[in-house]
C-alpha cells in the first residue's frame, strides 16, 4: 500500500506576491480549498487503528465469528490510487525550467545589446551641440538625404512610390 503524502509547507505569500491583482480572488479561493483538503486529510490517521481482537474474543459469545471477522479484516486491502500525475507535472516542470533558462539567456543578450546602445549613445555629442552632418553620421537612416528627397509630412506612408498611381478612366 502506498504511503499518503502531503506537501508540508507551501509558500503562499511568495505565490501571492507574484499574482496579478485581478487573479487574487481565484487564488484565495484555491488556497481556502487546498487548506480544507489538507485539514480533512490530517484529521484522519495514516493507518487504521489497531483492533484488540483478544478483547472481542473474550466478550463475544458467537463461536468463530470474531475469528472470521479478523481473517476478513486482515485480508482486506483497499488499493491506494496510482499516482499518474506526478511524472507529468515533473515533465512540465522540466519544460518550464528549460523555457525559463532560454528566456533568461535571451534577456541577458537583449540587456547586453541595450547596454551597448546606451554606451554608443552616451559617446555621441549631445543633440543641442550636434550639426546636421553629425546627426547624419550618427543616424543615417533618419537623416535628410539630398539624393532621396522626401515630401511633407516626411513619413514613409506619405512618400510617392516607385510608380505613380494610374489615372482612372472615365465611365463614358
Amino acid at each position: 500500500m502506498a504511503a499518503r503524502r502531503a506537501i508540508k509547507s507551501i509558500n503562499w505569500s511568495g505565490i501571492a506576491e507574484r499574482m496579478m491583482e485581478e487573479d487574487r480572488a481565484i487564488f484565495s479561493a484555491f488556497r481556502t480549498k487546498s487548506d480544507g483538503y489538507l485539514r480533512r486529510m490530517q484529521e484522519n490517521p495514516e493507518t487504521a487503528p489497531a483492533i484488540d481482537w483478544s478483547y472481542y474474543k473474550k466478550h463475544v459469545s458467537a463461536a468463530g465469528m470474531v475469528d472470521q471477522f479478523q481473517k476478513e479484516y486482515e485480508s482486506l486491502k483497499i488499493p491506494y490510487p496510482a499516482d499518474t500525475y506526478t511524472s507529468l507535472i515533473e515533465d512540465q516542470e522540466k519544460d518550464a525550467q528549460a523555457h525559463v533558462q532560454k528566456f533568461i539567456q535571451e534577456s541577458n543578450e537583449r540587456i547586453k545589446a541595450a547596454e551597448a546602445e546606451i554606451t554608443r549613445i552616451q559617446s555621441l555629442l549631445p543633440f543641442n551641440e550636434m550639426t546636421l552632418e553629425d546627426f547624419a553620421e550618427a543616424y543615417p537612416e533618419h537623416a535628410w538625404n539630398p539624393e532621396k528627397p522626401t515630401m511633407w509630412p516626411h513619413i514613409p506612408e506619405a512618400q510617392p512610390g516607385p510608380e505613380p498611381e494610374p489615372i482612372p478612366k472615365s465611365d463614358h
